[in-house]
């Protein structure tokens, strides 16, 4: 199993970041992305201190932590240089905080959030036919929520991906050791999504195809 969009006490998260990794292990997942919550403020601090501990767990753990960040509220003029920046310290993983409908988050993300070099738009709610069909070109995986709130969507996101022939991956969100998922549960969260059991079969390897890309890894 692969959950590529979690939180840490890095930002709104409960669990220091070895915790959150042996929690998601014990479940049984693979790999496990740290993506916290950043903006201008708070990047700098954050991508170095995640890379410096998954590279440690990664070392001694079988489960393998991917180094990410969540841009989150940021103008949308900001999202491609921040995103540039994220690569440039160490992040393996560049997920958009999108337009959930739960959050005022800012008309525009969603858009330059799939212009910029990013891997994941989190929870795009009310995703656009156009905004899918620029995802789908750019290779950018559209996110199905296990996240109360943000999964209000799922179904709408799902209908307007498969349209536009994007790609899609179901992550839980996780803040604590609660929301982590697990394989019945994320199975059951694409199936009342709307997907059927190949596709959710497709999403699974979408992430799988992601994290090896990202590691450099054989696909």
């Amino acid at each position: 199993m692969i959950d590529l969009h979690t939180h840490s006490l890095f930002s709104d998260g409960v669990l220091v970041v070895s915790e959150l990794v042996r929690r998601a292990e014990e479940i049984g997942y693979q790999y496990i992305g740290i993506t916290d919550h950043a903006d201008r403020s708070n990047l700098d601090l954050i991508i170095p201190r995640v890379v410096r501990a998954a590279e440690e767990i990664n070392r001694h753990n079988r489960i393998q932590a991917i180094p990410g960040i969540e841009l989150t509220h940021v103008p949308p003029a900001t999202i491609a240089p921040l995103a540039a920046e994220a690569r440039q310290l160490g992040a393996q993983l560049v997920v958009v905080h999108g337009e959930t409908i739960v959050e005022p988050v800012l008309p525009g993300t969603n858009r330059a959030g799939l212009e910029a070099d990013i891997d994941i738009l989190a929870h795009p709610g009310l995703l656009t036919p156009e905004e899918a069909a620029l995802a789908a070109r750019r290779g950018i995986l559209l996110e199905v929520s296990g996240r109360k709130g943000h999964s209000f969507t799922n179904g709408h996101v799902v209908r307007v991906a498969q349209a536009a022939g994007a790609g899609l991956i179901l992550n839980s969100d996780a803040h604590g050791p609660g929301d982590l998922l697990s394989k019945e549960m994320i199975e059951k969260i694409a199936l009342g999504a709307g997907l059927e059991q190949r596709e959710f079969e497709q999403m699974l390897r979408n992430g799988e195809n992601l994290v090896r890309r990202r590691r450099n890894e054989p696909q």
